[in-house]
């Protein structure tokens, strides 16, 4: 799925291996962070910006 939070647009995966939440940003698929909640992926993405 694709989400769309202050202008970033990021897509949230579940790692099986690593049993972690990642959330990916949508247009630089390089740029990813990983969660033990959704919310915490999504908040280390954002800090990376």
């Amino acid at each position: 799925m694709t989400f769309t939070k202050t202008n970033l647009e990021y897509r949230i995966v579940f790692d099986t291996q690593k049993n972690m939440f990642m959330a990916i940003d949508k247009h630089d698929e390089t740029r990813a962070a990983y969660g033990v909640t959704i919310e915490k992926a999504i908040k280390k993405l954002n800090d990376l910006a």
